[in-house]
């Protein structure tokens, strides 16, 4: 390779193809870079700053680490090597431990040639676009001069202490032994999730639950329906009260009911803050535009205050910490605790789904169903259009009668049916979620005459 393509630097987090886009020496320049970045956010000399370092399983990942640790000893910080971990042990570290920042070197859900770095400052904040991923863009691109020199490297085990942190979140006294598939896609939830898992007292079916940076089974993404196959037809097969599937660096954790139904995010996002209400009454939950009303009428009727927020996990942490909000949850599978920093994670919210089906003696299947005949969702549908901007502009003209806003992409809404319409952030694609309070005849409908009009 020959020089860094500008193409690596993405709205989250730097990610490429490895051996194409990204190799080692493009990760020193990156572990520089960022010691500079958060010497100018932090106010203070890179010889100063400590900063957590962790990786996943991936074949690459042990390369791409030591030499984005190389970087930032280059200028001086001291690195806190967490070494291979779910990022959100990483979060662990940086926000525990009063860190700097961190560094978690992943391609997350992304297939085996992937490599990448999830970048956060102190708090475990994310590092991104407008706070931070463009400025290392523009420091690595301007080139830096000799580097000084003098950092060092502490070796750290978090596991213990992010496991006890964890626990916290429920009482584990109350879980009672149900029958768990769990599927972590050959990526970090098998070593991370695990022991917690049996130490209140779960003995999970565990499939594809090694590590493994080949992905001998699936990619680990349970976005992706087909990646989804496998745990459903195991969930049936064993009779099991649940499945649990995790993407690669198990910070999103996915659900499949008793039934093999996938349940989806924003149904989650209401049992999540119905758990937490419980623990913490009155408090404020936030939730993304795209989300059913399930979430925003589930928090009501529990007591809690309920915050609509941009799509997307740096608007969600800002948000966390401002509005102070007990809990937050993406349509995407994104789930943000209080006590965890405002950051998120894949294991908490296993944790409290346990806990939830152990207290309220009901299945999954008929919790979620209780909202799957009241709320009747479309899913995230993609159109290619050239003139997002103004396809938007013509929707809300469209619906002179609604309540239209724009927060994020253009939301639409009516008393019994509503949908956001939002662009995407690197492709030429609206991106529609609607829903109906009616019936799913009337959500098919209206979803088709709104795709209809998108698409003309």
């Amino acid at each position: 390779m020959s020089g860094v393509s500008p193409e690596i630097f993405k709205a989250y987090d730097v990610r490429g193809i490895y051996g194409e886009q990204m190799d080692g020496e493009v990760n020193y320049l990156l572990g520089r870079a960022f010691a500079r970045v958060l010497a100018e956010l932090r106010g203070k000399p890179t010889a100063e700053l400590r900063v957590g370092l962790g990786r996943d399983m991936r074949l690459q990942a042990p390369e791409m680490a030591g030499r984005l640790r190389d970087g930032l000893i280059a200028e001086g910080a001291t690195v806190l090597d967490a070494g291979m971990v779910g990022t959100e042990m990483l979060y662990f570290l940086v926000g525990s431990r009063e860190l700097d920042g961190g560094a978690m070197v992943t391609a997350s859900h992304n297939p085996k040639a992937y490599t990448g770095v999830k970048l956060v400052r102190e708090g475990a904040l994310a590092l991104s676009g407008e706070a931070g991923i463009d400025r290392i863009e523009e420091v690595v691109l301007a080139g830096m001069p000799d580097a000084p020199g003098a950092g060092r490297v502490e070796v750290v085990d978090v596991y213990d202490d992010f496991q006890r942190h964890a626990l916290s979140f429920i009482d584990p006294a109350r879980v009672r032994p149900l029958r768990v598939v769990v599927d972590g896609g050959n990526g970090m939830a098998g070593p991370m999730v695990g022991p917690l898992l049996e130490r209140i007292g779960i003995e999970p079916v565990e499939t594809y639950w090694v590590p493994d940076g080949e992905f001998p089974d699936h990619e680990p993404n349970p976005l992706l329906p087909e990646n989804r196959e496998f745990v459903i037809e195991r969930v049936l097969a064993e009779g099991a009260d649940l499945g649990i599937a995790w993407d690669g660096d198990a910070d999103r954790c996915f659900f499949i009911d008793d039934t093999g139904t996938f349940v989806d995010g924003d149904f989650l996002t209401a049992l999540l803050a119905r758990q937490v209400l419980r623990k913490q009454p009155g408090a404020t939950i936030l939730y993304d535009v795209r989300a059913s009303r399930a979430v925003a009428d589930l928090v009501r009727e529990s007591g809690g205050v309920a915050r609509v927020n941009r799509v997307g996990h740096a608007y969600f942490k800002i948000a966390m910490r401002e509005l102070d909000a007990a809990f937050g949850g993406e349509v995407s599978g994104h789930y943000y605790f209080h006590d965890f920093w405002g950051a998120d994670s894949g294991t908490i919210p296993a944790l409290l789904v346990l806990e939830l089906l152990s207290l309220e003696g009901r299945s999954l299947s008929a919790l979620v169903g209780d909202l799957r005949e009241r709320y009747f969702i479309s899913g995230e549908i993609n159109s290619e259009i050239s003139d997002q901007a103004g396809k938007m502009r013509e929707l809300a003209e469209r619906h002179p009668d609604a309540e239209v806003g724009w927060l994020d992409g253009v939301s639409v809404d009516y008393p019994d049916w509503h949908f956001n319409v939002r662009p995407s952030n690197t492709e030429p694609l609206l991106r529609l979620n609607l829903e109906s309070l009616v019936s799913r005849e009337d959500m098919e409908q209206k979803r088709d005459e709104v795709l209809e009009f998108i698409r003309a």
